[in-house]
Formats: structure tokens, C-alpha cells, sequence
């Protein structure tokens, strides 16, 4: 989990001049706030939760963003996260660390299969049951189908306005891999790590029955999804950084739809439950 983000950096440093540019920066800045928000935003608080309203421009949008991530088709993810919430951290949690042994082998053997090991045994057999309402939509049955089609844009465009932006074929290569590849590797190693790190470590501010945990540094990096026991307390609130010193970039871009009338019937825990949620 850290050895790829300390190899970015590496690469950054040593490529910067003139393997790196400001572009690429700019490239991967933007296409890593986009997915990620895509994932975030469209396929978790929207899609999975329902935690808020918007119109289907906006919806199709944020599914088309969120395959760019490149973690599966918006139906199956949908579908995965559902079921892990309804066995959160129990035998059939697709992706909890706490069932693979004892002691510090079976820590790191479970951190590895909640990160990414789970995701090279089969698929469970049931779960069309958990997106039969998104089933109905016509309009995400596409989207979800054409996810192919949704992970070469998101490698293509940053390789189109690299070449446009620098104006030859190295722009477009770098804008390629940094907007592109190495982009999904640090989409993925973040994202994979609510899965992982934040049901080991991290504080329990709230009442739940797994391990979900509040940790600050993907709260930030996951642009709030990384108060994690917030979320699997109020698991339908479109605000998971519930404090005002709680990073939650998702959440601004929900109020911010929110105050354009794009987005509507946005959920928020009141504080009477809050209190009650408290541990």
C-alpha cells in the first residue's frame, strides 16, 4: 500500500523537467479528482447509498467517471459494496481483513486479501439480488455495459490534451502515463485502502457492528472516504466527515450540486442521532 505511492514520488522527483511536467501534473491532479469523485460521489453515495437526488444528465456523468476508474462495471460494484455492507466484516464480507488467521501472518494475509486479493477468488453467485432497482434503469444498464468502452477514454483523453496542451508526441505519451496509468494505479491503492486499512486502523467515534474505522489520511487522499466508521454508522448520509476539521471533498461537490438545484433530498444524520450513534 505505501511502497506505490513512495514510487510516485520517486518517479516525480526524477523525471521532473523533463520526463514530467507541469501538464502531467495537471493531467494526473485532474483525472485522479475526477475518477475518484466518480467512484465517491456517483458509484457509493449515490448509486449504492441513494444518499441523495439529481437529475439523470448528472447521474450518467458520474458513472461514466466512476467506470474511468477502472474497478468495475457500475452494476457489480454496486452489487459488492451492498453485500459488504450487509455483512460487514463477517464471514461473507467480499472483502473484510479480520478472517484470515491470527497473530501478525494472518494481519498482513488479511490486509492483503482486503486490499486486493479478494478480487482473484469468484465472483458470490447472488449478486444480481443486490441491484435490482439499478437493473430497471435502462439508461445505467448501458453505462454498466459499456464499461470498456468508459476505461480506454479515461486512458485516451488524458493522452489527447497532453498532445494538445504540449503540442507533440511526447505530450501525448506522458499525458498517458501520468494521466493515465499511473493515475488508475494511485486510484486504485487509495480507494482499495478503505477496504483494507480503515477496518484495522483508525478511531471507532461511532456505534457499529464491524470494524470500520475513521482514518485522517484517506479522509483526505479519499476525498472523505476515509471516515469510514462515520459512513457504516449512517451508511445513507451524503456527508461522511460529519466535524468541520473532517476533510469531506465529496460532500462539497454534493452541496456544491446541491446549491446549483442539480441535487436535491441530499441525507444528513441529524444530531440527535449523531449523539445517539455516539460509542
Amino acid at each position: 500500500m505505501i511502497v506505490p505511492f513512495l514510487g510516485l514520488v520517486a518517479a516525480v522527483v526524477s523525471l521532473w523537467g523533463w520526463g514530467f511536467r507541469w501538464t502531467d501534473f495537471a493531467l494526473l491532479f485532474s483525472m485522479y479528482l475526477l475518477t475518484v469523485l466518480g467512484i465517491t460521489v456517483g458509484f457509493h453515495r449515490l448509486f449504492t447509498h441513494r444518499s441523495f437526488n439529481t437529475s439523470k444528465t448528472v447521474q450518467v456523468i458520474l458513472a461514466i467517471l466512476g467506470s474511468m476508474a477502472v474497478q468495475g462495471p457500475l452494476l457489480q460494484w454496486v452489487a459488492l459494496h451492498r453485500r459488504h455492507h450487509q455483512h460487514s466484516d463477517g464471514p461473507e464480507d467480499p472483502h473484510s481483513p479480520h478472517h484470515q488467521g491470527q497473530g501478525i501472518s494472518g494481519l498482513l494475509r488479511g490486509l492483503w486479501h482486503a486490499h486486493m486479493g479478494w478480487m482473484f477468488g469468484s465472483r458470490p453467485n447472488d449478486l444480481q439480488n443486490y441491484v435490482k432497482d439499478l437493473s430497471q434503469n435502462k439508461t445505467l444498464q448501458a453505462v454498466s455495459r459499456l464499461f470498456p468502452l468508459w476505461v480506454a477514454l479515461g486512458l485516451i483523453l488524458p493522452a489527447a490534451i497532453g498532445w494538445l496542451l504540449v503540442g507533440s508526441v511526447s505530450g501525448a505519451w506522458t499525458g498517458f502515463i501520468w494521466g493515465g496509468l499511473v493515475r488508475i494505479l494511485f486510484v486504485h491503492h487509495v480507494t482499495w485502502s478503505i477496504n483494507s486499512v480503515c477496518h484495522v486502523w483508525g478511531q471507532r467515534p461511532f456505534k457499529s457492528s464491524d470494524e470500520s474505522r475513521n482514518n485522517a489520511w484517506f479522509g483526505i487522499l479519499g476525498l472523505g472516504e476515509g471516515w469510514h466508521n462515520t459512513h457504516h454508522a449512517f451508511p445513507t448520509s451524503a456527508r461522511h466527515g460529519l466535524w468541520w476539521w473532517q476533510i469531506d471533498v465529496s460532500y462539497i461537490v454534493i452541496r456544491s450540486l446541491e446549491a446549483f438545484r442539480l441535487a436535491w433530498n441530499v441525507k444528513i444524520p441529524s444530531q440527535a442521532a449523531i449523539a445517539r450513534g455516539s460509542s
